[in-house]
């Protein structure tokens, strides 16, 4: 095995097309359809730790349910053993951005631990003079849910690798700091013949961090 940890990351809102395009490929397919039930993608990424300079070869699976109400019933069934959710809303709609509460409530049902980390991000951020949802609004709402806010747009690529970015610093923070390496699932995270608790990285596989994410427009 040639990483270090599985990680799933689970996108969920209504924003419509898949989140994870511009990641995964680069650019944007703006041909591209509505997600029908999950589209998974996956991608091999080096992250160093801020909290440890360690660095971790991580395999990402993003999970893209589109947010679509009626595959709601299946998509339950996948937020059990995600470490991270991007809550994914666009900024000129606003109903997208009101069924972020109910998503919320979603995750904290069938979450597969309270010890979850969650962003909100408002994409379409391109198009201003059609913004329905305003920014302090949005940060108010994160506020109120402890949880942090940032601004995409997958068509123009802003802040696209910044957001997941952002996710996996924070879960990678409570992993670290808890070194709480249990699995929920054996998909999702295996330790290396190096036990991953251990945290022993020899420093001369240190590099640059290459990170790159996605978000959906």
């Amino acid at each position: 095995m040639d990483h270090d940890l599985d990680l799933k990351f689970l996108a969920i809102g209504d924003s419509g097309t898949c989140l994870l395009n511009q990641y995964v490929d680069g650019h944007f397919n703006e041909k591209l359809a509505p997600t029908v039930g999950i589209d998974i993608r996956d991608k091999n990424i080096d992250y160093e730790s801020y909290r440890s300079n360690n660095l971790f070869k991580i395999h990402l699976q993003l999970w893209d349910t589109a947010g679509q109400e009626r595959f709601r019933s299946l998509t339950s069934s996948f937020f059990r053993d995600a470490y991270g959710f991007l809550l994914v809303f666009d900024l000129t709609n606003e109903t997208s951005f009101i069924n972020v509460r109910n998503w919320i409530t979603e995750i904290g049902a069938n979450a597969y631990s309270e010890n979850v980390d969650m962003i909100l991000i408002g994409n379409k951020c391109d198009l201003e003079s059609s913004r329905v949802i305003s920014k302090l609004r949005a940060e108010e709402f994160a506020k109120q849910h402890e949880i942090k806010y940032i601004e995409t747009s997958a068509l123009k690529n802003i802040q696209v690798e910044e957001s997941v970015k952002l996710l996996l610093d924070l879960v990678m923070d409570r992993l670290e700091e808890s070194q709480d390496f249990s699995k929920p699932s054996r998909r999702q995270l295996r330790s290396t013949s190096e036990p991953i608790n251990n945290l022993n990285f020899d420093d001369n596989k240190r590099k640059n961090t290459r990170v790159s994410y996605c978000c959906s427009y």
